[in-house]
């Protein structure tokens, strides 16, 4: 049984029986890892091969987070083999790999009339929803919440089958073995993996497995910043030898290359090209018409490309984008929009008369710049498709695949590739409709593959940026108090940017019809972060939505990256307009969260803090990621100064609770990675449109961060028992409010929208 959002929304429709039946009905999934030759196969997620390689399957998609070391690194403590003869390969579409606790996180997505029945893990609906669809992504931090424990489960009972079938050779307990380093030992006595997988393979499990007492994890070492994992990127030779393989560098026998040219707005339709302008282009094999593009196929890129500028591609165009008049609804909608409150701590908060202070927060919209663009390969040859694709959810990419081509699902085979960089922008899946009309198109006529690479340019007219922000934060001070918050409200307006990419990823909505169904909703997910992590008693949050026109994606952090730059930014103007010093003035109001006053009290004192005097040009910001007791947190200190060429940051300093650690040098990492992407965010990475067209059309012109720009940066992590949190968008948020307050301290000015300075002076 397949099912799909739409087949729920019916199924509910006629009522709550059929969905019932659907969650009750039993799932079993056939081991879906197939052996080679020479490979003995133990459940799901690994295999053992008579060289005594262990292959583990690894549902997620690699790009730059490490989770082809992570969860083999799991899978090795608990199985205990030897780390150098461990092996990767991407995993088969499965239920068995089903990301349930993302399916929880976007149940307002694909089951929007009813998220409460399914925005938990632990309940059956979510489950069965990301069994059945099969719900196979990379997204919101969620690898370890989903996969660690199948994982250890998996590791474990091969563990105990590999002991067993060295217990009968060796006329022992089992349970009195013991596997380590590669081999299974009893007493002096020992045996390799390889010598036993065989006989392991057609034994029967226990049930339940015995799982080690502990599980993968690195604790950190004070005074250590660099110390180094027991367990080294496995990706890590090939990507500085060059060898390891991105979409972008699939090379097939044969194959062809294509460039795709765009319409400059969301409703632009093609119109007109001039064909015979490109038959001076001897490379050009053929053209291939979309509805709303128009793509040239060459036997290289630059041809294809040549040969598509050649053709002077029109396209009929209505309501192009326009920066002006996007913010100019933004502004309108924020200063008299009525929003809705979709989160409240205690009473809330509402003003009968005016706040002791509101202050209005704008961030412009957000380009990813991932460093490899949008790319894929296809071949099409007796009816069926072969794709190769990077995509952060690849079974959602491969069913519009076969529907934009007419085929069945099973007549698509998708083959995982790595990505240069995502930021949350391979969850769209454009350019698998593309490719695979090219494909149809190229394959029946030429019998070749073909290859689709966009432009940079074409990355920043079609690629969705995050969507633009307008806020007002207030609040009202308990008198003579010295500044503290009684009650905090936090209005928000943008469009419904997360129910606008459900639609398109699981409706496979275009973004025209995406933008149109989901005008005037509310959108909880574009506020999430916006609870503060203080313990003010009374807390609204609003959110105000605007029809902006223009088509917006999910980005690395996604809200919490401007809502943590809305509330710590706030925060610091208070403390100041109070005569409080910052950090003393946070760790206040923290309540019962000693996890983050520890963060804050190591950051300041790694950073030196001077309590954030005049001219120092150090800022403080903390935030908190995931819900009570959980979650992970992060503080930091940001030094940062204005020069001739616009703001110079010279120190970013973090500590950071991420619960039990599985890797610390992945953890710091993605630490380092998200504080850069955060200042990259604050200081520029941003999209202007005029006439439907971007102003900033390559790399060069989005002030990112170079190399040189890079600070100095230390990352301090806190020893804890807690569950693991991804660390992978905490920087990311943390970064922009850090040196705005920064920024403050060197400048005495008050900077209020992202990118920092984007307003003047």
């Amino acid at each position: 049984m397949q099912v799909s959002r739409r087949g729920i929304l019916i199924g509910a429709a006629v009522g709550g029986g059929l969905l019932a039946a659907w969650t009750l009905r039993p799932r079993n999934f056939p081991d879906p890892l197939a052996p080679g030759r020479g490979e003995y196969g133990f459940g799901a997620w690994l295999k053992i091969a008579q060289d005594g390689v262990v292959t583990v399957a690894v549902p997620q998609l690699e790009m730059g987070q490490g989770v082809t070391t992570i969860l083999p690194q799991i899978v090795a403590v608990e199985l205990g083999a030897d780390w150098r003869q461990i092996a990767v390969e991407p995993a088969p579409v499965s239920g068995a790999y089903a990301n349930i606790p993302l399916a929880a996180r976007w149940a307002p997505l694909w089951m929007p009339f009813a998220p409460g029945l399914a925005d938990n893990p632990d309940d059956l609906l979510a489950k069965r929803y990301a069994q059945e669809a099969p719900l196979l992504a990379t997204a919101e931090g969620t690898t370890l919440a989903a996969h660690e424990g199948p994982c250890r489960i998996a590791a474990a009972t091969a563990r105990a089958l590999l002991c067993m079938a060295a217990a009968e050779r060796w006329g022992v307990a089992w349970e009195e073995c013991e596997a380590a380093a590669g081999f299974v030992r009893h007493g002096e006595r020992r045996l390799r993996f390889a010598d036993l997988a065989a006989e392991a393979a057609q034994l029967e499990p226990p049930d339940p497995p015995h799982l080690r007492p502990l599980p993968a994890s690195e604790s950190p070492i004070a005074g250590a910043a660099e110390a180094a994992t027991s367990y080294p990127r496995l990706d890590l030779p090939a990507k500085v030898d060059g060898s390891f393989l991105f979409a972008g560098d699939v090379r097939l026998p044969d194959m062809l290359y294509a460039a795709i040219k765009h319409g400059p707005a969301v409703q632009a339709e093609l119109s007109h090209f001039e064909p015979r302008r490109a038959a001076r282009i001897g490379e050009l094999v053929q053209v291939v018409e979309g509805k709303r593009w128009l793509a040239a196929v060459a036997s290289n890129w630059w041809a294809a490309d040549r040969a598509l500028q050649a053709m002077r591609p029109r396209f009929r165009v209505a309501g192009p984008l326009d920066s002006g008049e996007i913010e100019a609804k933004l502004d309108e909608a924020i200063r008299r929009g009525t929003g809705e409150a979709l989160a409240v701590r205690g009473e809330g908060a509402e003003w009968t008369e005016t706040p002791d202070l509101a202050l209005r927060y704008d961030v412009a919209p957000g380009a990813h710049a991932t460093l490899e663009t949008a790319s894929a390969t296809a071949r099409f040859a007796d009816g069926r498709l072969e794709l190769w694709i990077a995509s952060q959810a690849p079974e959602r990419a491969r069913r519009a695949a076969a529907e934009a081509i007419g085929l069945s699902l099973s007549d698509v085979i998708l083959y995982p590739m790595a990505a240069g960089g995502s930021f949350d922008r391979r969850l769209e899946h454009d350019h698998a409709i593309e490719v695979a009309l090219m494909a149809r198109e190229v394959g029946e006529k030429h019998g070749r593959p073909v290859q689709l690479v966009w432009s940079r340019w074409e990355e920043q007219l079609a690629g969705r940026p995050r969507a633009p922000v307008s806020a007002i934060v207030s609040a009202n001070v308990r008198p003579n108090a010295d500044g503290e918050i009684t009650a905090l409200k936090v209005r928000i307006a943008m469009q419904p940017a997360a129910r606008e990419f459900g639609r398109r990823l699981f409706g496979n909505e275009t973004s025209w019809a995406a933008l149109e169904n989901t005008v005037g909703e509310t959108d909880p997910m574009v506020t999430e972060g916006a609870l503060p992590p203080y313990a003010i008693p009374d807390v609204t949050v609003e959110h105000i939505p605007v029809a902006t026109g223009m088509p917006s994606g999910r980005m690395r952090a996604n809200a919490h990256g401007y809502t943590a730059f809305f509330i710590e930014c706030f925060i610091d103007e208070l403390a100041t307009r109070h005569g409080r010093e910052p950090l003393s003035y946070r760790i206040g109001m923290l309540g019962e969260d000693a996890r983050m006053a520890e963060c804050l009290q190591r950051a300041a004192r790694l950073a030196e803090w001077d309590g954030g005097l005049d001219q120092s040009g150090k800022g403080l910001a903390c935030h908190r990621m995931g819900g009570g007791d959980e979650g992970g947190r992060i503080a930091c200190v940001a030094t940062a100064r204005q020069d001739e060429g616009g703001v110079r940051v010279t120190r970013l300093t973090a500590a950071v609770d991420i619960g039990r650690i599985v890797n610390i040098d992945i953890a710091r990492q993605q630490i380092e990675g998200g504080l850069v992407f955060g200042m990259a965010q604050a200081l520029g990475a941003a999209i202007e449109y005029r006439q439907g067209l971007p102003v900033q059309g390559r790399l060069a012109d989005l002030n990112l961060p170079l190399l040189a720009d890079v600070p100095e940066i230390e990352v301090d992590f806190v020893a804890s028992e807690a569950e693991p949190f991804d660390p992978g968008e905490l920087g990311v948020a943390v970064a922009a409010p850090a040196i705005a307050n920064a920024l403050h301290s060197a400048t005495g000015l008050r900077l209020r929208r992202l990118p920092l300075l984007s307003g003047g002076l």
